[in-house]
């Protein structure tokens, strides 16, 4: 036997498997599963709540029946929690990023991804507002983290106006009316596309983002 035929018959053949690729396949199967369930599962809980929302729905948007949606999740309020935190998460922008150091553009670079996550995640958004309409029952854990955040940025832009580097605002408000403008996009794109047609972000953003920085003494005519 030659040593070129005993290299060849040591190696594995390519159509069987070693050990470690059904295990492998068996993860991407899961996660491709586990991501189909959050993406139906966004999809209606953003249309219904969490009341209003049944896991036969979510198993149906899903492609699977009911008790295979069950082998995989405990009930609809843990998917429902699931969610709410990457809500939360995805929200926590961080407001003043390293090498930005003028509020002109770390007011700019925070609308712009307020923006751009109204537009990429409208579904998600729409979670966190049917949550509030529905009373917020389900967000008292996340109101003292939020606070913090929100009282972080509010530090700063205080900090600006001491300055004299912004004219003097509320800055709570100013945050307010940043994700009123920006988050309407998402909540209300309905009746933008029935009123406006379909819009470009950037067309919204080139107005927006001026819009705003004027009226905080950023930016002149």
């Amino acid at each position: 036997m030659t040593a070129a035929k005993s290299t060849a018959r040591t190696k594995p053949r390519a159509d069987h498997p070693t050990p470690a690729r059904p295990a492998r396949a068996v993860r991407e199967s899961r996660q491709r599963i586990l991501s189909a369930i959050r993406e139906a599962a966004t999809e209606e809980f953003s249309l219904h709540g969490l009341k209003g929302t049944s896991t036969q729905a979510i198993a149906e948007r899903a492609g699977l029946t009911k008790p295979q949606l069950h082998y995989y999740i405990t009930g609809k309020e843990e998917l429902y929690n699931e969610l709410l935190d990457s809500v939360m998460m995805a929200w926590k922008i961080e407001f003043a990023p390293p090498g930005l150091t003028e509020p002109v553009d770390i007011l700019a670079h925070y609308i712009r991804a307020k923006l751009d996550h109204a537009f990429d995640q409208p579904t998600v958004s729409r979670i966190f507002t049917r949550e509030i309409l529905d009373g917020g029952h389900n967000l008292g854990r996340y109101w003292p983290n939020a606070r913090t955040w929100v009282q972080k940025e509010v530090g700063i832009i205080n900090g600006w106006i001491a300055r004299g580097l912004m004219k003097p605002m509320n800055a709570h408000l100013l945050l307010m009316h940043i994700w009123a403008m920006t988050q309407h996009h998402a909540d209300f794109a309905l009746q933008v596309s029935h009123i406006c047609g379909p819009l470009d972000r950037e067309a919204v953003a080139h107005d927006l983002i001026p819009f705003i920085l004027r009226g905080c003494g950023l930016m002149r005519d």
